[in-house]
Protein backbone atom coordinates (compact mmCIF):
# COMPACT_ATOMS: atom_id res chain seq x y z
CA UNK A 1 0.00 0.00 0.00
CA UNK A 2 1.09 3.39 -0.48
CA UNK A 3 1.86 5.95 1.86
CA UNK A 4 -1.25 7.90 2.65
CA UNK A 5 -1.02 11.75 3.26
CA UNK A 6 -4.39 14.11 4.95
CA UNK A 7 -4.52 17.55 5.37
CA UNK A 8 -4.31 19.32 8.89
CA UNK A 9 -4.52 23.01 10.47
CA UNK A 10 -2.14 25.41 9.83
CA UNK A 11 -0.71 27.00 13.21
CA UNK A 12 2.80 29.34 12.42
CA UNK A 13 4.16 32.11 14.32
CA UNK A 14 5.43 33.34 10.86
CA UNK A 15 4.56 32.65 7.47
CA UNK A 16 3.63 34.55 4.37
CA UNK A 17 0.04 35.32 4.24
CA UNK A 18 -1.38 36.19 0.58
CA UNK A 19 -5.40 37.05 0.68
CA UNK A 20 -7.14 37.83 -3.18
CA UNK A 21 -9.37 40.30 -2.28
CA UNK A 22 -12.26 40.29 -4.96
CA UNK A 23 -15.59 42.25 -5.87
CA UNK A 24 -18.62 40.51 -6.91
CA UNK A 25 -19.33 42.26 -9.90
CA UNK A 26 -16.65 44.55 -12.06
CA UNK A 27 -15.71 47.73 -10.74
CA UNK A 28 -12.61 49.86 -9.61
CA UNK A 29 -9.80 49.07 -7.81
CA UNK A 30 -8.69 52.14 -5.77
CA UNK A 31 -5.01 51.04 -4.89
CA UNK A 32 -1.68 50.10 -7.05
CA UNK A 33 0.78 47.25 -7.05
CA UNK A 34 3.64 48.32 -3.67
CA UNK A 35 0.55 50.25 -1.60
CA UNK A 36 0.98 49.30 1.75
CA UNK A 37 -2.84 49.11 2.97
CA UNK A 38 -4.52 48.52 6.65
CA UNK A 39 -6.95 46.16 7.66
CA UNK A 40 -10.10 49.09 6.70
CA UNK A 41 -8.59 50.53 3.81
CA UNK A 42 -11.12 50.64 0.96
CA UNK A 43 -9.20 48.63 -1.81
CA UNK A 44 -11.89 48.61 -4.49
CA UNK A 45 -15.53 50.05 -5.30
CA UNK A 46 -18.11 48.68 -7.27
CA UNK A 47 -22.36 49.92 -7.68
CA UNK A 48 -24.37 46.54 -7.52
CA UNK A 49 -27.88 47.47 -9.48
CA UNK A 50 -30.66 48.38 -7.03
CA UNK A 51 -33.84 46.14 -6.66
CA UNK A 52 -36.66 46.34 -9.16
CA UNK A 53 -39.65 47.19 -8.40
CA UNK A 54 -42.89 46.49 -10.43
CA UNK A 55 -46.07 48.38 -10.89
CA UNK A 56 -49.06 46.94 -11.95
CA UNK A 57 -50.06 50.21 -13.06
CA UNK A 58 -53.42 48.53 -15.86
CA UNK A 59 -54.80 47.11 -12.64
CA UNK A 60 -54.12 50.13 -10.56
CA UNK A 61 -56.05 52.18 -13.50
CA UNK A 62 -58.16 49.71 -14.37
CA UNK A 63 -57.50 50.00 -18.11
CA UNK A 64 -56.43 47.44 -20.63
CA UNK A 65 -52.36 47.78 -20.79
CA UNK A 66 -52.17 48.95 -24.43
CA UNK A 67 -53.40 51.80 -23.12
CA UNK A 68 -50.70 52.57 -20.78
CA UNK A 69 -48.46 54.85 -22.88
CA UNK A 70 -51.01 57.01 -23.03
CA UNK A 71 -51.82 57.40 -19.23
CA UNK A 72 -47.80 57.80 -18.32
CA UNK A 73 -46.99 61.25 -16.47
CA UNK A 74 -43.58 60.17 -17.25
CA UNK A 75 -41.03 58.75 -19.87
CA UNK A 76 -38.81 55.54 -20.11
CA UNK A 77 -35.32 56.61 -18.63
CA UNK A 78 -36.69 59.27 -16.18
CA UNK A 79 -35.70 59.68 -13.00
CA UNK A 80 -39.06 59.57 -10.54
CA UNK A 81 -38.97 60.54 -6.79
CA UNK A 82 -40.58 58.33 -3.47
CA UNK A 83 -44.50 59.22 -3.92
CA UNK A 84 -44.38 60.39 -7.28
CA UNK A 85 -47.42 60.11 -9.52
CA UNK A 86 -46.14 58.62 -12.96
CA UNK A 87 -50.03 57.42 -14.18
CA UNK A 88 -53.37 59.05 -14.10
CA UNK A 89 -56.73 58.17 -15.81
CA UNK A 90 -60.30 59.65 -15.55
CA UNK A 91 -63.63 58.80 -16.05
CA UNK A 92 -66.86 59.58 -15.55
CA UNK A 93 -66.46 63.30 -17.34
CA UNK A 94 -63.66 63.52 -15.28
CA UNK A 95 -65.49 63.64 -11.74
CA UNK A 96 -63.15 60.47 -11.04
CA UNK A 97 -59.86 59.33 -11.24
CA UNK A 98 -57.38 56.61 -10.51
CA UNK A 99 -53.77 56.70 -9.92
CA UNK A 100 -50.36 55.12 -9.90
CA UNK A 101 -47.62 56.14 -7.86
CA UNK A 102 -43.76 55.07 -7.32
CA UNK A 103 -42.85 53.22 -4.04
CA UNK A 104 -39.39 53.95 -3.67
CA UNK A 105 -37.37 56.66 -5.43
CA UNK A 106 -35.44 55.37 -8.87
CA UNK A 107 -35.26 55.07 -12.93
CA UNK A 108 -38.01 54.40 -15.10
CA UNK A 109 -36.98 50.99 -16.73
CA UNK A 110 -39.63 50.08 -18.75
CA UNK A 111 -42.71 50.38 -19.94
CA UNK A 112 -45.29 47.23 -20.69
CA UNK A 113 -48.37 47.28 -23.13
CA UNK A 114 -48.70 43.78 -22.97
CA UNK A 115 -48.52 43.35 -19.33
CA UNK A 116 -49.68 46.32 -18.22
CA UNK A 117 -46.69 46.88 -15.73
CA UNK A 118 -44.05 49.45 -15.19
CA UNK A 119 -40.51 48.48 -13.89
CA UNK A 120 -38.73 51.19 -11.67
CA UNK A 121 -35.19 50.33 -11.19
CA UNK A 122 -33.89 51.61 -7.66
CA UNK A 123 -30.55 53.20 -7.37
CA UNK A 124 -27.38 50.96 -7.20
CA UNK A 125 -26.02 50.20 -3.94
CA UNK A 126 -22.12 50.94 -3.48
CA UNK A 127 -20.29 47.87 -2.62
CA UNK A 128 -17.03 48.54 -0.73
CA UNK A 129 -14.14 46.31 -0.27
CA UNK A 130 -11.56 46.33 2.29
CA UNK A 131 -8.12 44.95 2.38
CA UNK A 132 -8.73 42.81 5.52
CA UNK A 133 -5.26 42.54 6.51
CA UNK A 134 -2.24 44.55 7.14
CA UNK A 135 -0.19 44.51 4.32
CA UNK A 136 1.28 45.02 0.72
CA UNK A 137 -0.82 44.75 -2.70
CA UNK A 138 1.38 42.46 -4.84
CA UNK A 139 -0.88 42.31 -7.51
CA UNK A 140 -4.07 44.10 -8.93
CA UNK A 141 -6.36 42.61 -10.82
CA UNK A 142 -8.41 44.96 -13.18
CA UNK A 143 -11.73 45.59 -12.31
CA UNK A 144 -11.90 43.40 -10.14
CA UNK A 145 -9.54 43.44 -7.02
CA UNK A 146 -6.13 43.13 -5.45
CA UNK A 147 -3.82 40.30 -4.00
CA UNK A 148 -2.58 41.34 -0.30
CA UNK A 149 1.11 39.65 1.13
CA UNK A 150 2.12 40.26 4.54
CA UNK A 151 4.53 38.11 6.62
CA UNK A 152 2.09 37.04 9.59
CA UNK A 153 1.39 34.52 12.33
CA UNK A 154 -1.56 32.61 11.15
CA UNK A 155 -3.67 30.15 13.52
CA UNK A 156 -6.53 28.03 11.16
CA UNK A 157 -9.46 26.76 13.23
CA UNK A 158 -11.50 23.76 12.64
CA UNK A 159 -14.81 25.41 12.51
CA UNK A 160 -16.18 29.08 12.93
CA UNK A 161 -19.28 31.51 12.34
CA UNK A 162 -19.15 35.41 11.39
CA UNK A 163 -17.27 37.14 9.05
CA UNK A 164 -14.03 39.30 8.70
CA UNK A 165 -13.54 41.76 11.65
CA UNK A 166 -9.93 43.03 13.48
CA UNK A 167 -8.88 43.64 16.86
CA UNK A 168 -6.75 43.21 19.72
CA UNK A 169 -5.75 39.40 20.69
CA UNK A 170 -6.49 39.30 24.30
CA UNK A 171 -5.95 36.55 26.69
CA UNK A 172 -8.78 36.09 29.31
CA UNK A 173 -7.43 36.33 32.56
CA UNK A 174 -8.26 32.76 33.62
CA UNK A 175 -7.84 30.75 30.04
CA UNK A 176 -8.24 27.71 31.31
CA UNK A 177 -11.94 27.85 32.43
CA UNK A 178 -15.46 28.14 30.55
CA UNK A 179 -16.03 31.93 29.45
CA UNK A 180 -19.22 33.14 31.52
CA UNK A 181 -21.03 35.80 30.96
CA UNK A 182 -19.65 37.38 33.53
CA UNK A 183 -16.38 37.25 32.02
CA UNK A 184 -17.68 39.67 29.30
CA UNK A 185 -16.89 43.22 30.48
CA UNK A 186 -16.61 46.30 28.52
CA UNK A 187 -13.26 46.71 28.95
CA UNK A 188 -13.23 43.78 26.06
CA UNK A 189 -14.40 46.23 23.16
CA UNK A 190 -12.87 46.04 20.00
CA UNK A 191 -10.95 42.70 21.00
CA UNK A 192 -10.32 39.04 19.90
CA UNK A 193 -10.35 37.08 23.42
CA UNK A 194 -8.85 33.79 24.08
CA UNK A 195 -9.97 30.88 25.80
CA UNK A 196 -8.83 27.54 26.17
CA UNK A 197 -11.66 25.24 26.47
CA UNK A 198 -15.50 26.57 26.01
CA UNK A 199 -17.25 29.35 25.91
CA UNK A 200 -21.42 29.12 27.03
CA UNK A 201 -24.29 30.61 24.11
CA UNK A 202 -25.02 33.18 26.76
CA UNK A 203 -21.20 35.10 27.07
CA UNK A 204 -21.25 34.67 23.06
CA UNK A 205 -24.14 37.06 23.29
CA UNK A 206 -23.25 39.03 26.22
CA UNK A 207 -20.10 39.81 24.00
CA UNK A 208 -21.60 40.52 21.28
CA UNK A 209 -23.48 43.00 22.82
CA UNK A 210 -20.32 43.98 25.22
CA UNK A 211 -18.59 44.67 21.15
CA UNK A 212 -16.00 41.92 21.53
CA UNK A 213 -14.83 41.43 17.98
CA UNK A 214 -14.33 38.09 18.16
CA UNK A 215 -13.83 34.64 20.43
CA UNK A 216 -11.07 31.99 19.88
CA UNK A 217 -12.12 29.09 22.01
CA UNK A 218 -11.03 25.24 21.43
CA UNK A 219 -15.00 24.02 21.84
CA UNK A 220 -18.64 24.78 22.39
CA UNK A 221 -21.21 22.63 22.64
CA UNK A 222 -22.94 22.27 19.66
CA UNK A 223 -26.57 22.54 21.37
CA UNK A 224 -25.97 26.72 22.49
CA UNK A 225 -24.28 27.25 19.27
CA UNK A 226 -27.18 26.46 17.41
CA UNK A 227 -29.53 28.24 20.13
CA UNK A 228 -27.08 31.02 19.55
CA UNK A 229 -27.91 30.97 15.28
CA UNK A 230 -31.64 30.13 15.47
CA UNK A 231 -31.01 27.19 13.32
CA UNK A 232 -29.53 23.82 12.56
CA UNK A 233 -25.88 23.90 11.70
CA UNK A 234 -25.29 22.49 7.84
CA UNK A 235 -22.47 21.54 5.52
CA UNK A 236 -22.45 24.74 3.25
CA UNK A 237 -19.98 27.97 4.30
CA UNK A 238 -20.30 29.79 6.98
CA UNK A 239 -19.27 33.36 7.71
CA UNK A 240 -22.59 35.10 6.70
CA UNK A 241 -24.19 34.87 10.36
CA UNK A 242 -25.44 38.02 12.03
CA UNK A 243 -24.50 36.99 15.39
CA UNK A 244 -22.32 40.19 15.68
CA UNK A 245 -19.23 38.89 16.69
CA UNK A 246 -17.15 36.47 14.89
CA UNK A 247 -16.07 32.87 16.58
CA UNK A 248 -12.87 30.44 16.03
CA UNK A 249 -13.29 27.11 17.51
CA UNK A 250 -9.62 25.48 17.21
CA UNK A 251 -10.35 22.10 17.90
CA UNK A 252 -14.27 20.73 17.65
CA UNK A 253 -17.57 20.92 19.23
CA UNK A 254 -17.61 19.70 22.88
CA UNK A 255 -15.30 20.68 26.32
CA UNK A 256 -12.13 20.71 24.10
CA UNK A 257 -9.20 21.98 25.60
CA UNK A 258 -6.99 24.37 22.68
CA UNK A 259 -3.95 22.28 21.92
CA UNK A 260 -0.82 23.63 23.64
CA UNK A 261 0.93 24.72 20.45
CA UNK A 262 -2.11 27.25 19.49
CA UNK A 263 -2.38 27.93 22.72
CA UNK A 264 0.82 29.63 23.23
CA UNK A 265 1.32 30.75 19.79
CA UNK A 266 -1.52 33.23 20.15
CA UNK A 267 -0.60 34.38 24.26
CA UNK A 268 2.73 35.00 22.58
CA UNK A 269 0.72 37.38 20.11
CA UNK A 270 -1.27 39.33 22.72
CA UNK A 271 -1.75 43.08 22.36
CA UNK A 272 -1.07 42.75 18.87
CA UNK A 273 -3.80 43.56 15.97
CA UNK A 274 -5.06 41.15 14.20
CA UNK A 275 -7.69 40.13 11.49
CA UNK A 276 -9.98 37.16 12.00
CA UNK A 277 -12.52 35.28 9.74
CA UNK A 278 -15.58 32.68 11.03
CA UNK A 279 -15.92 31.27 6.80
CA UNK A 280 -15.29 27.51 7.21
CA UNK A 281 -16.14 25.41 4.15
CA UNK A 282 -15.37 21.47 4.72
CA UNK A 283 -16.40 19.65 1.80
CA UNK A 284 -15.04 20.51 -1.85
CA UNK A 285 -12.75 23.41 -2.28
CA UNK A 286 -12.03 23.81 1.67
CA UNK A 287 -12.03 27.19 3.79
CA UNK A 288 -10.71 27.48 7.22
CA UNK A 289 -11.72 30.06 10.03
CA UNK A 290 -8.52 31.78 10.56
CA UNK A 291 -6.83 34.33 12.75
CA UNK A 292 -3.88 36.02 11.05
CA UNK A 293 -1.82 38.67 12.89
CA UNK A 294 0.92 40.57 10.47
CA UNK A 295 4.21 40.59 12.42
CA UNK A 296 4.88 43.82 13.14
CA UNK A 297 8.91 43.61 11.89
CA UNK A 298 7.57 42.62 8.49
CA UNK A 299 10.40 40.24 8.20
CA UNK A 300 10.55 36.82 6.21
CA UNK A 301 9.25 33.74 6.92
CA UNK A 302 11.27 31.78 9.30
CA UNK A 303 8.66 28.49 9.31
CA UNK A 304 5.94 27.96 6.98
CA UNK A 305 3.55 24.64 8.43
CA UNK A 306 2.43 22.67 5.95
CA UNK A 307 -1.02 21.79 7.60
CA UNK A 308 -0.54 18.15 6.56
CA UNK A 309 1.61 14.99 6.71
CA UNK A 310 2.00 11.26 6.55
CA UNK A 311 -0.81 9.55 8.65
CA UNK A 312 0.41 6.09 10.16
CA UNK A 313 -0.70 3.92 13.32
CA UNK A 314 -0.57 6.91 16.36
CA UNK A 315 -1.17 10.05 14.03
CA UNK A 316 -3.26 12.30 16.10
CA UNK A 317 -6.17 12.64 14.06
CA UNK A 318 -9.17 14.95 14.31
CA UNK A 319 -12.54 13.88 12.36
CA UNK A 320 -14.28 16.42 10.61
CA UNK A 321 -17.13 14.95 9.58
CA UNK A 322 -20.57 13.57 11.17
CA UNK A 323 -21.45 11.73 13.31
CA UNK A 324 -18.10 12.31 15.20
CA UNK A 325 -17.06 16.26 13.73
CA UNK A 326 -14.37 17.76 15.82
CA UNK A 327 -13.69 14.40 17.91
CA UNK A 328 -10.00 13.85 18.71
CA UNK A 329 -8.29 10.81 19.03
CA UNK A 330 -5.13 8.82 17.91
CA UNK A 331 -4.97 6.20 14.40
CA UNK A 332 -4.42 2.42 15.68
CA UNK A 333 -4.95 0.59 12.15
CA UNK A 334 -5.13 1.49 8.63
CA UNK A 335 -6.40 -1.33 6.86
CA UNK A 336 -5.29 -1.59 3.40
CA UNK A 337 -8.40 -2.95 1.76
CA UNK A 338 -11.47 -0.68 0.53
CA UNK A 339 -14.67 -0.72 2.06
CA UNK A 340 -18.34 0.19 0.68
CA UNK A 341 -20.04 2.82 3.25
CA UNK A 342 -23.29 3.95 2.90
CA UNK A 343 -23.19 6.26 -0.07
CA UNK A 344 -22.07 2.87 -1.64
CA UNK A 345 -18.56 4.28 -2.61
CA UNK A 346 -15.81 2.00 -1.90
CA UNK A 347 -13.03 3.82 -0.02
CA UNK A 348 -10.14 3.19 2.29
CA UNK A 349 -11.16 4.13 6.24
CA UNK A 350 -8.68 3.54 9.34
CA UNK A 351 -9.54 2.69 12.97
CA UNK A 352 -9.03 5.22 15.84
CA UNK A 353 -9.45 5.49 19.41
CA UNK A 354 -10.92 8.50 20.48
CA UNK A 355 -10.24 10.81 23.80
CA UNK A 356 -12.91 9.22 25.32
CA UNK A 357 -12.35 5.46 24.42
CA UNK A 358 -14.41 4.78 22.02
CA UNK A 359 -13.14 2.67 19.06
CA UNK A 360 -14.11 3.83 15.81
CA UNK A 361 -14.25 3.33 11.97
CA UNK A 362 -13.92 6.33 8.97
CA UNK A 363 -12.84 7.12 5.87
CA UNK A 364 -9.78 8.27 5.59
CA UNK A 365 -10.79 11.28 3.78
CA UNK A 366 -13.04 12.19 6.86
CA UNK A 367 -9.77 13.12 9.00
CA UNK A 368 -7.24 15.57 9.58
CA UNK A 369 -3.73 15.75 11.45
CA UNK A 370 -3.17 17.86 14.40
Amino acid sequence: MGTAYTPGLTVTPNTIVRKTRKLPIKGTVLVKKGVRVEPETIVARADLPGDLDQIKVANLLGVNPGEIPQKMLVKLDETVAEGQLIARTTFFFGLFKSEARVPAAGTIEYISDVSGNVGIRRPPKPVELTAYVRGTVVEVIPEEGVVIETPAALVQGIFGVGGEREGTITIMPEPDRTIEPRDITDALRGKIIIGRRLITGEALRHAARAGVVGVVTGGIVDKELIELLGYEIGVAITGDEAVGLTLVLTEGFGEIEMAQKTFDLLQSLEGQEGSINGATQIRAGVIRPEIIVPRRDGAAPGERAQGGGELKIGSRIRIIREPHFGRLGAVTELPPELVRIETGAMVRTLRAKLNDGKAVVVPRANVELV
